[in-house]
């Protein structure tokens, strides 16, 4: 067989799935939007993302210092994520600051384990 048949044949099939996981996950998704918009204001959710993020960052850095000593940058990065985060789900020091707070915290965050995934993938 053709290398070209055998492409169109794969992306066939992965439109075609594609397409059936749209038209399955889309309505269950409708349907539970409402949901969703109750979670997001429920102040549990948030405790609860903290309470994921904290130990999974923490073994991700353990993991990644054990390897190769991490830059007091990568530590000093996640910690203050980690404590925006936490002061985002207290509402410290307002409800105003929550969003700015919790924003702020995931994008240290998450550039810190890019930015560690990169370091990893280098050496």
């Amino acid at each position: 067989m053709k290398r070209s048949s055998t492409l169109l044949d794969a992306g066939a099939i992965a439109l075609s799935s594609l397409c059936l996981l749209h038209c399955l996950a889309l309505p269950i998704l409708a349907a539970t939007l409402p949901l969703f918009g109750v979670w997001a204001q429920a102040e549990w959710v948030h405790v609860l993302f903290v309470a994921i993020a904290a130990p999974l960052t923490g073994f991700a850095l353990w993991r990644a210092h054990r390897q190769q000593r991490l830059p007091a940058a990568a530590v000093t990065s996640a910690a203050l994520g980690l404590l925006l985060l936490l002061a985002g789900a207290a509402e410290w020091p307002s409800h105003e600051s929550e969003t700015p707070m919790t924003v702020t915290g995931s994008l240290l965050l998450a550039a810190t384990h890019v930015w560690n995934a990169w370091r990893r993938h280098r050496h």
